[in-house]
C-alpha cells in the first residue's frame, strides 16, 4: 500500500468506471493532458472521474498520510522493519527525501489536486444538468481544499495547484490554506445557488460523504489553523451536530488501518492513544484499543489492538469528527481569552457519553476544574483533540500549533515538524525549496 503509484486521469476513469477495481489497477500509463481532455469530453467519463477520485483519495491518500504521521505524532508504532518504516519512526536526520513514504504523500496528493483541477477545467464545458453540475464541482473544490490542506499538515511550503511544466511554485501554509479555503466557500456558494441533483447524490457522490457539512467542517478547520479565530468558530457552527461524514471502504478496496494495523499488523497502536496527556477513566481509549500485553518491533513501545472506525475492513472512516468542531470553538475562544466560553465547550466534550455523540465517541469524564488561563486551557484542548480525533491525521498539526514539546529539543511527542520534500520532485521542479531542519 505505501508504494509510490504514479495515476493518471483516464486510470481514474477506468477505476469510476469499474467500481469494484482493486486500488493497484491504477498503476497505468502516463498520457498527456491533451489525451485527458479529449478522453474527458463525455457525461459518463466526467463522472467516472468524480467516483475514481472518491476512491482513490480514501484508498491510496487517506491512509499512507494518517498513518505516516501518525508514526510521527507518536500515535502509532512500527512493527515491522522496513527502511522507510524505522525511517519515519527514528524521524530527525534519518528521515531524508529519499524515503518512499515522503513521494506517496506527496505524489498523492498533487494527484488529487490535479485530477480536482481537471474536473473544474471540464464539467463547464458539458452538458449537464445543472444539479449535476453543481455537485461534481463542489466535489471538486472540496477535494482541492483537502488535498493542499493535507499538504500543510506535513510539508512547510506546498504548492496550491499542479502545473503541467511539473514546475510548481510553493507557497508558505497560510497562504496555501488561504487558497484552500476560498477552494471551500466556491465550494459553499455553488451548492447554495443549485442543489446536487438526485444523479449526483446517487450515483456520484460517495453514499456516505455528507457534502456541505464536511465542506463546513473543512472551513472552520483551515480558519482554526491560519489563526482566522472569529471565522473558524463562524464555520463551525454551520455544521450539523448531528451529522455525519465518512469515507466509504468495500471487499475490495479496505479500509486502510484495517488492512496495515489489524490485518497484516505492519504497524500498530500505542497504548494510552500515544498521548502522554490521556486521562484514566476516559471512555475514548477502550473506543479505540483493546488492551494487549504486546510491545513493538523493533522499539519495544507498549502496543494495544486497534478498534473504533477500524474494526473490519469495510468500516468506514468519519471525514471528520462531529466533536472537532467543539474543539475549534474551545481553541478559539481560550486563544481570545474568552475563558467561561472555552471552558464550556471544553465541559461538552469532557462530558458527553457515546449516546449523546452521533459517533457513540463519548469521554464520559468530569467537568474540567483547571485554571483557566490561555495556557492551561490550550493544553486540556490538546488532550482532547488527541483522544477525540484519534487517527484523523490532525495530531502532528496539533501538537505543533498548540506548542507541544518538539523537535529539536524533544522527540516524545512528535519527532519532525516538517517532512523534507521528497527527492523526485525535487529532481523534477527547480521550484522546490531547501529541507526544513526538523
Amino acid at each position: 500500500m505505501h508504494t509510490t503509484i504514479r495515476n493518471s486521469a483516464i486510470g481514474l476513469v477506468v477505476l469510476g468506471a469499474t467500481l469494484g477495481a482493486a486500488a493497484c489497477s491504477l498503476n497505468v500509463t502516463d498520457p498527456n493532458s491533451a489525451s485527458e481532455d479529449k478522453v474527458l469530453q463525455s457525461q459518463d467519463a466526467i463522472q467516472a472521474l468524480a467516483v475514481g477520485l472518491q476512491q482513490y483519495y480514501a484508498n491510496n491518500v487517506l491512509g499512507t498520510l494518517y498513518i505516516n504521521t501518525g508514526v510521527t505524532s507518536r500515535e502509532l508504532t512500527i512493527n515491522e522493519t522496513y527502511l522507510g518504516q524505522v525511517a519515519i519512526e527514528e524521524g530527525g536526520d534519518q528521515l531524508d527525501g529519499s524515503i518512499g513514504e515522503m513521494a506517496s504523500i506527496f505524489g498523492g496528493e498533487m494527484e488529487v489536486l490535479r485530477t480536482s483541477e481537471l474536473l473544474l477545467r471540464q464539467v463547464p464545458q458539458i452538458a449537464f444538468d445543472p444539479g449535476t453540475r453543481s455537485g461534481i464541482l463542489a466535489l471538486a473544490h472540496l477535494y482541492s481544499a483537502r488535498a493542499i490542506g493535507d499538504l500543510t499538515t506535513v510539508f512547510e511550503q506546498v504548492p496550491i495547484h499542479s502545473d503541467p511544466d511539473e514546475n510548481a511554485a510553493f507557497y508558505s501554509r497560510n497562504d496555501a490554506l488561504a487558497v484552500a479555503i476560498a477552494h471551500l466557500d466556491s465550494a459553499a456558494r455553488i451548492l447554495a445557488d443549485t442543489a446536487p441533483s438526485t444523479l449526483f447524490n446517487s450515483k456520484i457522490k460517495s453514499s456516505r460523504l455528507d457534502l456541505l457539512n464536511t465542506i463546513d467542517a473543512y472551513r472552520a478547520r483551515y480558519h482554526l489553523f491560519r489563526g482566522d479565530l472569529d471565522e473558524a468558530i463562524e464555520a463551525s457552527e454551520d455544521v450539523d451536530p448531528a451529522a455525519t461524514s465518512f469515507f466509504s471502504y468495500d471487499a475490495q478496496n479496505l479500509n486502510p488501518f484495517f488492512e496495515d494495523l489489524v490485518q497484516s499488523r505492519s504497524y500498530a497502536a500505542r497504548d494510552d492513544l500515544g498521548s502522554p496527556l490521556t486521562e484514566a477513566g476516559d471512555k475514548r481509549v477502550s473506543f479505540f484499543l483493546t488492551s494487549d500485553p504486546a510491545v513493538s518491533n523493533p522499539k519495544q513501545y507498549p502496543i494495544d489492538l486497534l478498534g473504533g472506525f477500524f474494526t473490519s475492513g469495510t468500516s468506514p472512516i468519519p471525514a471528520y469528527i462531529p466533536g472537532e468542531m467543539i474543539l475549534i470553538r474551545a481553541e478559539a475562544y481560550a486563544r481570545q481569552h474568552v475563558y467561561d466560553k472555552a471552558v464550556a465547550a471544553i465541559d461538552s466534550i469532557r462530558t458527553k457519553t457515546a449516546a449523546q455523540d452521533p459517533l457513540g465517541l463519548g469521554a464520559d469524564l468530569p467537568p474540567y476544574s483547571g485554571a483557566e488561563t490561555e495556557e492551561a486551557l490550550l493544553t486540556e484542548v490538546y488532550r482532547q483533540r488527541a483522544a477525540e480525533l484519534y487517527l484523523q491525521g490532525l495530531r502532528l498539526e496539533d501538537s505543533r500549533r498548540l506548542g507541544r514539546p518538539g523537535p529539536p529539543a524533544s522527540l516524545d511527542e512528535r519527532n519532525r515538524n516538517y517532512y523534507p520534500y521528497p527527492d523526485q520532485e525535487r529532481r523534477n521542479n527547480p521550484n522546490t525549496p531547501a529541507n526544513p531542519a526538523n
